[in-house]
């Protein structure tokens, strides 16, 4: 019995399972896409279970890979009988198919799809996709920058975004690896953003330069590399420390996710130096260090790299009046250098030139005492005098006053000439002031404090008429000393004659003679008169008169004048 109902079993078991397969069966359709089961390969042939009775034969040409057993293929049905009562499939129609359902889902999903640069044609590319289906990429769309080669781009493998599938109910592809790449692009830097911290080391290849740094491809995005973060030193280009092209390991700074925006650095990789500042430097230290750059308002030093400081116009010269520091000083000149002051926090250091030699003006008195003579150039003609350079950066002035006891000088430039020689005497130091003034009159005794001595109020000059003027006529004397004889001194006494006339009578070079009836040296005034000298003369005549002894006639005051009146206007 037992047998008997094994039997039974049996036979059931078999029946359903058959009824089933068969139900299945029916259920496919030819040109249906369906999975196969790898289940035997042989040297030309490679045989897949799809379900039916009989295993379907596919030409191992068929594949681009040889696929191993137990591996799923999706192939089509071509009939479920053919000849011999075996299924019929093929892999090809089947990739065909899969090819359509696969380009249509990354139309519809935004998904990239690979292809060849096939041929350039005009405006574009014809892109080979695979299964001899051709899309159309335009030339705009090519790239992130614009094409300059086309023929470049034949035979390139890449990947593409979707455009267009059909226009008009027909299949037309449009295609743009430009959208794919910056698509692509995005998705690396949100990686990055994501995936690295600050201080990370990441690596790049330097792209392209700026006035400000240079640009390093992360992977399709870029980072800046400043100009300030090459170095902790001075630099003045960027080429100077990395090349286009160049792979180099960077450190990450700074980070924006708002913008974006990456910033590297060189430098990060070395301590900052100012770290150990103190230990190196103090104020009042004398170090040398490297002219870097030269501003309007200074001069900046690099003690060492990284260590940079300003040294002001202001301290460049304890003399010189600078308008520029490249008056002095040339980029890349080595020079000795004070540390006025710094600021570590900051990272500023107040450098001085000047500070490194004495100050002249310290010594400028014992150097160039009062009284001491010298042959100097002239270095300015102003309207009041000149400027005379007693050393280098040190000028001297010598006003108009200094110039001449006797001339009035109106205009310096009469008597001087800038880049002359010209002896000067030091009459005053002021070093608290800065000032130094000279003279050239001073070289020379002051005639007129010689002239007061041997000419005193009272005494008979002689000289020669150098101006008539309508308050008086003027008289040089000796020593080139000019005096004034005024209007009311030109009358002669007793003359029957207005100041007018009287001064009608004289011109220009006629030499006379006058009294001095004042002389004042401090104010270099002289006054003379002619009236006074015939005065003089009249009692030194009238003088004799009375004291000669006659005893046959007496003489009058009027004898005196009547006799004596002409021959006294001669003299």
């Amino acid at each position: 019995m037992s047998d008997k109902d094994g039997n039974g079993v049996e036979e059931v078991d078999q029946s359903v399972l058959q009824e089933r397969y068969l139900r299945t069966l029916d259920n496919l359709e030819e040109g249906q896409l369906v999975d196969g089961v790898v289940v035997q390969i042989a040297e030309d042939m490679v045989f897949v279970d799809v379900g039916y009775k009989s295993e379907g034969k596919i030409p191992r040409e068929e594949f681009n890979e040889t696929p191993e057993i137990g591996q799923t293929v999706p192939v089509v049905l071509i009939t479920k009988e053919g000849r011999g009562g075996q299924v019929v499939v093929s892999k090809r129609k089947a990739d065909v198919k899969v090819f359509w359902k696969n380009l249509r889902e990354a139309f519809d999903a935004e998904a990239p799809v690979e292809g060849t640069f096939a041929t350039s044609i005009k405006g574009g590319f014809e892109v080979d996709l695979g299964y001899g289906v051709k899309g159309f990429c335009p030339m705009s769309k090519t790239d992130v920058v614009r094409v300059q080669d086309p023929d470049e781009y034949v035979g390139l493998k890449a990947r593409f975004l979707i455009d267009r599938l059909y226009s008009d109910n027909k299949i037309k592809i449009v295609l743009s690896r430009r959208a794919w790449l910056d698509k692509e692009t995005e998705i690396r830097r949100a990686e990055f953003f994501k995936n690295t911290e600050i201080g990370d080391v990441v690596e790049g290849v330097v792209k392209s330069f700026t006035s400000f740094g240079a640009f390093v491809d992360l992977g399709g995005f870029d980072g800046l590399l400043h100009i300030n973060d090459m170095s902790w030193g001075h630099v003045n280009r960027p080429k100077d420390y990395v090349a286009k092209g160049q792979k180099i390991e960077l450190k990450v700074i700074r980070m924006d996710d708002e913008q974006m925006k990456i910033n590297l650095s060189l430098k990060h990789f070395t301590e900052d130096p100012w770290l150990s500042f103190e230990d190196k430097y103090d104020v009042g230290d004398v170090v040398k260090g490297r002219v870097t750059k030269l501003a309007d308002f200074g001069a900046f030093i690099e003690l060492e790299e990284g260590i940079e400081g300003l040294a002001h116009i202001s301290e460049l010269s304890w003399v010189r009046r600078i308008n520029h520091p490249r008056e002095i000083l040339s980029v890349g000149d080595e020079v000795e250098t004070k540390i006025l002051a710094y600021d570590l926090q900051q990272g500023r250091i107040s450098l001085g030139l000047k500070q490194v030699y004495p100050n002249p003006w310290d010594s400028i008195d014992l150097q160039y005492p009062v009284g001491t003579h010298l042959v100097r150039k002239v270095k300015k003609i102003t309207n009041s005098g000149a400027f005379i350079e007693v050393d280098e950066g040190i000028d001297g002035f010598l006003h108009v006053d200094d110039m001449s006891w006797t001339k009035r000088i109106r205009n310096p430039a009469s008597i001087l000439s800038e880049g002359e020689d010209v002896e000067v005497v030091v009459i005053e130091v002021d070093k608290e002031n800065r000032r130094i003034r000279l003279g050239i009159k001073q070289l020379s005794d002051d005639p007129w404090r010689t002239f007061a001595s041997s000419h005193p109020k009272g005494s008979v000059v002689e000289g020669e008429i150098t101006s008539i003027t309508d308050f008086g006529i003027f008289v040089r004397v000796e020593g080139n000393i000019e005096g004034l004889v005024s209007k009311q001194h030109v009358v002669l006494p007793g003359a029957d004659e207005d100041a007018e006339e009287a001064m009608g009578r004289f011109s220009e070079g006629e030499k006379v003679k006058a009294l001095v009836t004042d002389v004042k040296p401090d104010r270099q005034r002289l006054s003379l008169s002619f009236r006074e000298y015939q005065r003089n003369l009249q009692r030194a005549e009238l003088s004799k008169y009375i004291h000669r002894e006659t005893d046959e006639s007496k003489v009058t005051l009027g004898d005196f004048l009547k006799d004596k009146g002409s021959d006294a206007l001669e003299q």
